[in-house]
């Protein structure tokens, strides 16, 4: 059942090194800055985004994620869902309006996984960029590098993936839309949507808690994503694998690292869900298939490499 959250907000990624994290998520992929605030955090967006932001870099000694928002739908539902959440048995930390430049008060909890995720209901909108919402043109002029149009999804691993689908199930109103199943009839994978989308957060058991796999990023077409493995060559990116197609959503891919080492992904296509779908299960001993549809096997990096 819906609870009222309506899509992914923003993501907050620890880098090493901000100029060096800004000519690769400004220049390279071509997200847009926005804002820079006291704290030295920098605030981006895809152009397609209507929100102030969605991509917040913070320059810290170890890289990997700090915590992703859902934006819901009004300030009763993030009400409903604090107390929702403190039942569940999650602590709670509210965070004031402001705190995040441009952003509403916030709720911030910790998954059984370990991540930290929060809700907000409010954040200043200012339109898709160069093209605003009035009479506007196709695609705005003087886009970066991939054009990047929106952040999509995070993918994470950790240690209790039944605790935590319950609780994105049953409170967070949550649907599965795909999964991977071991030979034992446990998941040991997990998609999740709150919208129409493949999937909006997803996560893959691992033995250690709060470990970051990527950041997704959604782009046009086939021939974008092409593109955007020229660039990453061109650069001289440390690149993961790709372009190819998952078996798991349909999409095409090519997952490649910031410097400080957090994998990216920007991918096209894949497939829609509706409440009524059953979830698309997977065979353990088929997952290079349901991953890298094409190659048919995992590589190590992407087993291994996590921040």
């Amino acid at each position: 059942m819906k609870k009222g959250i309506m899509r992914p907000g923003h993501v907050q990624l620890r880098v090493l090194d901000i100029d060096e994290a800004l000519a690769h998520y400004r220049d390279l992929m071509g997200l847009i800055e926005v804002d820079r605030d006291v704290q030295g955090r920098v605030y981006l967006k895809g152009w397609t985004e209507v929100d102030r932001f969605s991509v917040v870099l913070r320059e810290a000694d170890q890289p990997g994620m700090d915590f992703m928002g859902f934006k819901v739908l009004n300030e009763a539902v993030l009400e409903q869902l604090h107390g929702d959440l403190i039942t569940f048995g999650c602590d709670v930390e509210r965070i004031p309006a402001g705190e995040l430049e441009g952003c509403g008060r916030r709720i911030r909890f910790v998954a059984p996984t370990g991540h930290s995720f929060e809700l907000f209901a409010d954040k200043v909108q200012t339109g898709r960029y160069g093209v605003g919402n009035h009479n506007p043109e196709a695609w705005p002029r003087g886009l970066k590098g991939m054009k990047a149009q929106r952040f999509d999804h995070c993918l994470l691993y950790g240690d209790d993936l039944d605790e935590t689908y319950r609780l994105f199930r049953d409170v967070l109103g949550f649907d599965l839309c795909e999964q991977v199943m071991d030979s034992e009839g446990n998941r040991v994978a997990q998609f999740l949507t709150c919208s129409m989308k493949a999937h909006d957060v997803a996560f893959i058991k691992h033995p250690e808690k709060n470990r970051f796999h990527h950041a997704s990023f959604f782009l046009e077409t086939w021939e974008d994503v092409l593109r955007a493995g020229d660039l990453i060559s061109m650069t001289n990116t440390s690149i993961d694998i790709g372009p190819t197609r998952h078996g798991i959503t349909h999409g095409q891919t090519i997952y490649f690292f910031d410097p400080s080492g957090n994998r990216n992904e920007v991918f096209c296509g894949g497939d829609c869900f509706y409440p009524d779908h059953e979830p698309i299960t997977w065979d353990a001993d088929k997952l290079g298939k349901a991953i890298f549809y094409h190659d048919r096997q995992l590589n190590e990096r992407f087993l291994t490499v996590l921040t």
